[in-house]
């Protein structure tokens, strides 16, 4: 069974949004440089490292782009799986995601990992590689919802939908517009923009990585846990 769509499920997907940008924060500035969720980076950085660029490693960016592939190949067969039988997939698929994070959060703060610099090990590598498989399940599941300008992971669509349909720029009316469809592309874009300034801003006055990451974690799991505790006539539909 799918989510129900409305200003509910809107809502969530704006908070999964800015889960991202916290979780790209810790991502970029603590682990990386490297991308978890917005893979496009991952490719950049790869191609940037095998030209021989400094401070980049082909490695890490490898394994972030594994770990995403492996979360989005079994998310999409469990959610498959869980939806041929005509239940719930949306809660369960928060609620692995929010785990995953949090072992990630967890394997941070066990490793004493402060901040940038220093040589990457295989602590680093497994923080990684968990937290990428979370964004690849997350992918799996904004592809599932399909809410209009809001896929959780990515800002670009909306921000081209935003100036080019917004009045008085619009100039190319195809794309869809009104005010439903303007405040969902801008609370993506703000989303996306207020969850890497608030983990940046956190980072930058020495809280622990571990904690910033923890956040996010919880927010998910905490979404999962309030679906999956209201009826599913109330969160689903069938199909």
């Amino acid at each position: 069974m799918k989510p129900r769509p409305g200003p509910v499920l809107t809502s969530v997907m704006v908070l999964l949004t800015l889960t991202t940008g916290m979780i790209e924060a810790v991502s970029f500035l603590t682990l990386g440089p490297v991308f978890a969720a917005v893979q496009t980076g991952s490719l950049l950085l790869l191609g940037f490292a095998i030209a021989g660029a400094p401070g980049i490693s082909a490695v890490v960016s490898g394994v972030s782009l594994a770990g995403f592939a492996f979360g989005a190949i079994v998310g999409s067969h469990v959610q498959s799986a869980i939806d041929a039988r005509e239940r719930r997939w949306f809660d369960k698929a928060l609620l692995v995601e929010g785990v995953l994070l949090g072992v990630a959060a967890l394997v941070i703060w066990r490793a004493g990992i402060e901040g940038p610099g220093g040589p990457v090990d295989g602590r680093h590598l497994a923080a990684i590689a968990l937290v990428a498989c979370a964004m690849g399940v997350r992918n799996v599941t904004a592809l599932r919802v399909r809410v209009p300008d809001v896929p959780t992971t990515v800002a670009t669509r909306a921000l081209t939908g935003l100036v080019i349909a917004l009045p008085p720029l619009a100039a190319d009316t195809r794309v869809g517009g009104g005010p439903g469809a303007e405040v969902r592309r801008v609370a993506s874009i703000a989303a996306m923009l207020g969850g890497a300034l608030l983990a940046a801003w956190l980072l930058g006055r020495a809280v622990p990585p571990a904690l910033v990451l923890a956040f996010p974690a919880a927010l998910v799991l905490a979404l999962g846990l309030v679906i999956l505790s209201v009826p599913r006539e109330f969160t689903s539909v069938p199909g």
